[in-house]
Formats: C-alpha cells, structure tokens, sequence
C-alpha cells in the first residue's frame, strides 16, 4: 500500500505581505538609528573631533559623497581610526545585524540613509548637491540640500 502526500506550495506574496514587511524593516531602522548615531558621536569625541563635513554631489542617476573633513576646533585633522559596533536592519529579519565598522564607514552609510529619507532620488535627472555637518557637541546633524532643475521655455509661432 502507498501513501500519496499532498504537497501545498508556499502562496504567493501579495502586496500586504510586501508592505508589512517593509513596515517592519522601516520601524526597525528607525530605532536602531538614535544609538548609532550616539556611538559615533562618542567616538568622535572622545578622538577630540568637533565638527565632521561630508560634502555630497550626485546627478545623472549617480551620486556620491566628494569629501569628508574632520576638525578639531578650526584645525583640520584625520578621520580617527578604529570601528565602532553599529546595528543594522535587514529585511526580513526581526534581529538587527551587529557588526564592527570604521567611523568613516558609519559616517557615509548615516549620509545615504538620510538622503534617501529626506530626499530620495537625490542622485537623479539634474541631480543634487550639498553639505551635511556633525556638530559633535551638540550632537546634531544638518543637512544643506541643493536641488538642481534644468528649465527649458519653448515658444513657437506659426502666422
């Protein structure tokens, strides 16, 4: 005698299963996102780090960060070496991922994140510009955001 096992494949992902997913993943970057910005500015200041200014530049579908000054008061200095355990969301995952990572590293990943939150597509058409500035004593991060557009007047006269 034989036993038939009936095998039912996994359904389809719909788009609620998408969004509850996404939902998830954005919930848990946020969170994650304070400490990790606390743990870099730790670092940086206890290297007597100031002030960091990442200046950014994308366009044409493309972007990345230009340049990255580091300063002790007015006097420009090296990005301090070491790495610092920051927590990352991964999609799907309820567990964030807990790695080691040079300052630097951190520094440009908090710039693209905040970009894509604040101005996604910044890299796109005409392109964006700008600077962010890590006040490390005042534990605060601004952004100046530079848009381009490209204008275009048409006229056409037919008599």
């Amino acid at each position: 005698m034989s036993e038939t096992t009936s095998v039912v494949p996994n359904p389809p992902a719909t788009a609620s299963d998408w969004e509850a997913k996404h939902l998830a993943h954005e919930r848990l970057h946020a969170e994650l996102q304070p400490g990790n910005k606390a743990k870099f500015f730790d670092a940086l200041a206890a290297a007597g780090v100031t002030f960091v200014v990442v200046t950014f530049d994308g366009y044409g579908d493309s972007g990345q960060i230009e340049n990255v000054e580091v300063k002790a008061g007015d006097t420009v200095v090296d990005m301090p070496g070491g790495e610092i355990e920051i927590a990352r969301a991964v999609w799907g995952q309820a567990e964030p991922d807990r790695s080691m990572a040079s300052l630097r590293d951190v520094i440009e990943t908090f710039v693209y994140d905040l970009l894509d939150q604040t101005h996604d597509g910044w890299e796109n058409s005409d392109g964006a510009y700008g600077d962010f500035t890590f006040d490390v004593a005042e534990r605060t991060i601004t952004l100046e955001y530079n848009e381009r557009h490209m204008e275009s007047d048409y006229s056409q006269h037919v008599f």
